[in-house]
């Protein structure tokens, strides 16, 4: 049986593709309706060219000799979902946390702060929530500071550590002393207070 046209486009266009990407149904919007390339994409999972992560997103998979298949992180699941939507995230509680070194829990319930669409998505055992918010909370201006806002939200005024504060003040040190000033006055004022004194 012939092959679609589409699916040897899109298989054409896989083979450029660097091994490890996150595949999504737009990636290939140039070929065709996305309900074609949709079904393009699922033959090519039951071929085990690709790995179905979660509805309409797959990994073109790499693999390790010994480790078998490298599977993307949520962060990189997530980061990927944003780039697509052209929305804008920010990582919430523990996922922040981790990121920042001050845990190392790996939070099977991801949450991300967006400007895109609020959605759950199911990849295996975890969850990746992405959660609408305003503006506001999106336009500071350091990676590092806006992490250390949205984990110290989720740590709470009263569960703060001495301990916990200098961590904090310490990564604070990797940012610049302008971002910090900025991303101060977007904070609550206990937070402010914090960010504001580890540039002193």
């Amino acid at each position: 049986m012939k092959r679609p046209i589409i699916e040897i486009k899109v298989e054409k266009e896989l083979r450029k593709a660097e091994k490890g990407r996150i595949i999504f149904a737009e990636d290939f919007a140039e070929f065709g309706k996305i309900e074609s390339i949709n079904r393009v994409l699922s033959r090519l999972r039951k071929k085990e060219v690709l790995i179905r992560l979660s509805f309409g997103i797959y990994l073109y998979p790499k693999k390790d000799k010994e480790l078998g298949v490298l599977y993307p992180s949520v962060e990189e699941i997530a980061e990927a979902i944003a780039r697509r939507d052209k929305a804008r995230i920010i990582a919430t509680g523990v996922q922040a946390l981790n990121k920042l070194g001050l845990s190392t829990q790996i939070p099977l319930k991801a949450v991300y702060l967006t400007d895109g669409s609020a959605r759950v998505i199911k990849i295996g055992n975890r969850t990746i929530t992405f959660k609408k918010t305003s503006p506001k909370n999106l336009i500071a201006k350091g990676e590092i500071s806006s992490l250390v806002i949205q984990a110290l939200k989720s740590i709470g005024k009263e569960k703060l550590t001495e301990e916990l504060l200098v961590e904090i003040k310490r990564i604070l040190e990797k940012e610049t002393k302008e971002n910090i000033f900025y991303d101060a006055k977007l904070a609550p004022a206990w937070i402010n207070k914090i960010l504001m004194s580890s540039v002193k």
